[in-house]
């Protein structure tokens, strides 16, 4: 058996002094990948067997963190190794990150006014814009709106991104996905309104969908949905997928985005009225698509996974009304805010 020569020209006392360095940091690097343990609630449902390949046999829902009002809004930021998410009554955003307890990040959120207001106020969706900056659907501010400030130094100082169409004001935008071109896609339903639909302040006599350019302009791409909610592009761009909250029509919608940016052929993706009740608390809400086509949208009992087709591939059942996910941890988990909880699931 041949010694290499560059080994054998290496003194003793160095082999000597770094073995214990050497071993010393495995023990680190071996530290550091121990994950913290986390309570389990709720259960995956198995309905394909092509969810084999995304959600291995062992995966469990997490509880990572709770007793919030109600969260949402997932935002998970790359680099840093953080989740961001609202807590839409108290009107704060939180930040929560791995074996460390939420903690609030920042306040005011979504309304920002002077005078007190009961219902929904503060911020629901969250996304970064082409540049890394926060974007903030405010329901309380009735507007879109970006952060004047730093991720790492967070301030309610707001920039307004879309706050009007036709000279009105908006209900109160609720989820919002930006396309490559840098075009802001927005739903916006009533839930921000204290009286919602009843409200004397709202403008618009429907809940739409837009679409606000970089320039400014927004646009009105759809005004026949009764509570759209959350909104998400195929990987692709080349179809739009939007949620409809309404417990007598809870649907997901599919659209073909045009040339222009503006939606045509839109249709029923999955109908899932007829799986609202008690059995199944929740309704059509945020959704998230991965890179490969998969959807995952929060529904009546937990998130539903669908391929592109529509087939239902399996549901994560949380066992509450589940408002939204995102992807984080570079794809290979899925953080899912449900009622009071923050959850995750790792993916395979």
């Amino acid at each position: 058996m041949k010694t290499n020569l560059a080994l054998r020209q290496i003194p003793i006392t160095w082999i000597l002094f770094a073995a214990p360095l050497l071993l010393c940091t495995c023990k680190q690097k071996n530290a550091e990948k121990k994950e913290v343990s986390y309570p389990l609630t709720g259960k995956i449902e198995r309905l394909h067997p092509a969810l084999d390949s995304i959600l291995g046999p062992d995966a469990g829902i997490e509880i990572l963190a709770d007793s919030f009002a109600w969260s949402e809004g997932p935002l998970w930021i790359p680099g840093d190794n953080y989740l961001l998410f609202t807590d839409i009554p108290p009107n704060r955003v939180m930040r929560w990150s791995e074996g460390k307890d939420a903690e609030l990040y920042l306040s005011p959120s979504g309304y920002t006014g002077a005078s007190e207001r009961g219902g929904e106020p503060g911020a629901n969706g969250l996304l970064l814009d082409p540049a890394g900056r926060l974007v903030l659907c405010q329901h309380g501010d009735r507007r879109v709106a970006r952060m004047d400030a730093s991720l790492a130094r967070p301030a309610a100082n707001f920039v307004t991104l879309a706050g009007m169409w036709d000279n009105k004001r908006l209900n109160s935008p609720n989820d919002a996905v930006f396309d490559r071109k840098g075009n802001l896609y927005f739903t916006d339903p009533p839930y921000g309104l204290e009286k919602q639909t009843e409200d004397p302040a709202k403008e618009i006599p429907f809940q739409g969908v837009y679409r606000c350019r970089p320039d400014g302009t927004v646009d009105l791409l759809v005004d026949s949905l009764t509570r759209p909610n959350g909104i998400a592009f195929s990987p692709d761009e080349k179809t739009l997928y939007i949620a409809n909250s309404d417990p007598v029509k809870a649907i997901w919608m599919a659209y073909d985005v045009a040339d222009d940016g503006r939606l045509k052929n839109g249709r029923v993706f999955f109908d899932a009225t007829p799986k609202v009740g008690k059995a199944m608390p929740g309704l059509p809400d945020g959704l998230k698509v991965d890179r490969k086509g998969t959807i995952f949208a929060t529904g009546p009992g937990g998130v539903w996974i669908f391929d592109a087709h529509g087939t239902v591939l399996g549901r994560i059942d949380t066992g509450q009304p589940t408002s939204n996910c995102a992807f984080g941890n570079d794809g290979r988990a899925l953080y899912i805010t449900a009622n009071m909880f923050l959850l995750r699931v790792w993916l395979k």
